[in-house]
């Protein structure tokens, strides 16, 4: 990865002060009274599993470097991954797959990400969400996503200074990405580029050019039937880290 600028990471510093804010005012969200309802309902019956442990059952904010070269932005919190533990794509098997693979290319420290306090470090990236509660069966609606949007909105503007490359994972990562980026001034072109696995799209920003990427989800459909497989996911997070 390229070496950040001095004036970048002071931009970068600056900002972080307003994402900090935004991951702290994300949890205190009440929108949705259907997925409130959910995640509430699932911290309180728990899977047999994890029946010992207390589950956050709040709306996970994003996770990672403040001043991101690259973001990764998936559907939701899973009702016993992030809605167990806090943060986005932990505790589940698509958040051993993603970080895995983050690992493999430079951007984690550490392959697995078991809860919030187990030391894992990204490296040039952030983590995050379209929709910030776990939704019944993993289907947000068309208004609860168009509700939960302005906070991406907002995430998205405070890392837009060092960005380099955005890594949506499965349509609706795609469609929430393009959407947030035309709001915060990228040059999204119409019709809007449409996903596809490995598809990759360079987009005019305010602080230089944004590479877009398309990545199957690593839900465990896709990666049990081999749909997604690691040399593709890896060649997709590498693809992002190289920018």
């Amino acid at each position: 990865m390229r070496a950040r600028s001095a004036g970048g990471v002071r931009r970068a510093a600056a900002g972080a002060r307003d994402l900090d804010d935004l991951d702290r005012r994300i949890p205190d969200c009440f929108a949705c009274p259907r997925l409130v309802a959910w995640r509430e309902q699932v911290a309180r019956e728990k899977r047999a599993a994890y029946a010992d442990e207390d589950y956050w059952g709040r709306p996970v904010p994003g996770f990672g470097d403040p001043a991101p070269r690259v973001l990764v932005v998936g559907l939701a919190p899973a009702a016993h991954g992030a809605n167990r533990t806090g943060r986005v794509f932990t505790g589940d098997r698509s958040g051993d797959w993603l970080f895995a693979s983050m690992h493999r290319v430079g951007l984690a420290d550490q392959p697995t990400s078991r809860h919030r306090d187990d030391g894992l470090r990204l490296r040039g990236a952030r983590v995050t969400a379209a929709v910030r509660c776990a939704p019944p069966a993993n289907k947000p609606t068309p208004q609860e996503r168009d509700t939960c949007a302005p906070w991406l909105d907002r995430e998205l503007r405070e890392v837009l200074p060092t960005l380099r490359a955005v890594v949506c994972l499965g349509g609706f990562g795609w469609a929430a990405a393009l959407t947030a980026l035309d709001g915060a001034g990228v040059a999204v072109p119409r019709p809007r580029p449409r996903f596809g696995h490995g598809a990759e799209v360079v987009l005019a920003g305010p602080h230089g050019p944004l590479t877009v990427l398309g990545c199957y989800h690593p839900s465990q459909q896709n990666t049990f039937t081999g749909r997604l497989t690691e040399p593709m996911i890896d060649d997709v997070l590498a693809r992002a880290a190289a920018r």
